[in-house]
């Protein structure tokens, strides 16, 4: 039975609305700039992108054209919040809190900036936009006829219900969050770190800048067009050490249906895009074994290649170019590390330019072309074990993020409705 003194600590808070505790919400301009961050000095404006992880990314602009400088409008401010009222569905309504002024940056006719009413804390109000509850119903009225990009109108946004705590309990529940949300920064930070020193000990191991102590035979190197390798090592074009695969899905056979991500290489498709993008007859599709590599041939410039490791036998579309590497030459887990590396993107980009097929795709007359370094199997297989070890410590890392995100918004709901209540 609740006491009488919690009983009247509950009727303290009060049902309400968003627009309940705004002052003040202002839209930004659009305006022309160039694809890149603006310099210190330089007048610049934010891409919705500058608020989607829920932490405020000033690098996330544009420089604005000289021209068009005297028409931006709505600067970035201290204790303000921006939010995103154009967006993908998913992303539609995220939000930052600002902690500096930016006098120098400037709000994009796609995002609005918040003032918050007197006796309302701006991180707590921040903390509630940002909560479950609201971002879903943000994103359920989202409108627009691109399924891409979807509108919030300022009134819909306004009128979002919320609970409303006493001041000085909306100042303690945005400061044990904002604990939270600090946690959370510092591990992310920590293994966007180890992420960097995962990519350069990469390619400081397939290319043998760095070769582990027991297969080093001899100090010099090779030079090739794109890198230098180990004297020791061979180098040879994809063409001689694989072979395309071309084997089609017949009638009626079911087989799960996998895309590939420039970031981490097959996906399954429902899993992924949260909707089905194939077509319901798989006749025709590529099947692609277990083991086995692929990319779609118009987006592999953009580093879209993976080693298919999902499935016993999956179908991409016809698009795809599929390949298997000769297991007696290559251990597929060695090439999958080269073919995810910075340059081979750039390789891949260079070749779909110069391919003879015009049309943005790079064939496998083209790619089978390419030269790929060629370790001994046994240094092949020690290079990937270090590798998989680096990869274990990110993948926790993932694991403990992913955790402590769940307790934060576990702990949101809890603390934004008033179902558990903090001592001021």
């Amino acid at each position: 039975m609740i006491d009488a003194a919690m009983a009247m600590k509950k009727q303290s808070w009060k049902q309400g609305k968003v627009g309940d505790c705004v002052a003040e919400l202002s839209a930004g301009t659009s305006v022309n700039g160039v694809d890149e961050p603006a310099e210190p000095g330089e007048v610049g404006v934010l891409k919705v992108s500058c608020v989607t992880t829920g932490t405020f990314r000033p690098e996330q602009s544009k420089r604005v054209i000289e021209t068009d400088i005297r028409r931006v409008t709505c600067s970035v401010e201290k204790d303000r919040i921006i939010v995103s009222r154009a967006n993908a569905p998913d992303l539609v309504g995220a939000s930052a809190l600002i902690d500096r002024d930016m006098p120098n940056l400037y709000l994009s006719d796609k995002l609005w900036k918040i003032r918050a009413q007197n006796g309302y804390d701006p991180a707590w109000l921040h903390f509630v936009l940002s909560s479950p509850v609201v971002r879903k119903r943000l994103s359920s009225g989202a409108t627009g006829s691109s399924s891409s990009m979807k509108n919030v109108s300022k009134d819909f946004f306004l009128g979002s219900p919320i609970a409303i705590p006493p001041f000085a309990e909306q100042r303690k529940i945005a400061q044990i969050l904002s604990t939270w949300g600090e946690a959370l920064e510092k591990l992310a930070a920590l293994r966007e770190s180890k992420l960097r020193r995962h990519r350069e000990l990469t390619k400081a191991l397939v290319f043998g800048s760095w070769q582990l102590e027991k297969f080093r035979t001899t100090n010099e190197v090779t030079h090739y067009r794109w890198f230098q390798l180990p004297a020791s090592w061979n180098c040879q074009q994809i063409g001689e050490l694989s072979v395309e695969i071309s084997e089609r899905n017949g009638g009626g056979d079911q087989h799960e249906v996998l895309s590939c991500s420039k970031h981490e290489g097959f996906v399954r498709s429902l899993e992924y895009f949260k909707k089905q993008i194939f077509s319901s007859d798989l006749t025709g599709y590529k099947k692609i074994w277990r083991g086995d590599f692929g990319f779609p041939s118009n987006h592999i410039e953009e580093g879209s290649i993976g080693l298919q490791n999902l499935a016993d036998t999956g179908v991409v579309s016809p698009i795809y170019t599929v390949f298997r590497f000769n297991p007696d030459e290559v251990l597929a887990e060695y090439a999958f590390a080269v073919l995810k590396t910075e340059l081979y993107r750039h390789i891949f980009e260079i070749s779909t330019s110069a391919s003879v097929d015009r049309r943005g795709s790079l064939r496998w007359s083209e790619f089978s072309r390419i030269p790929f370094p060629v370790p001994p199997l046994a240094e092949q297989e020690a290079i990937a074990e270090v590798l998989r070890a680096s990869r274990r410590e990110l993948d926790s890392l993932r694991d403990e993020i992913g955790a402590v995100t769940r307790q934060k918004r576990g702990l949101m709901q809890k603390l934004l409705t008033g179902a558990w209540r903090v001592s001021c």
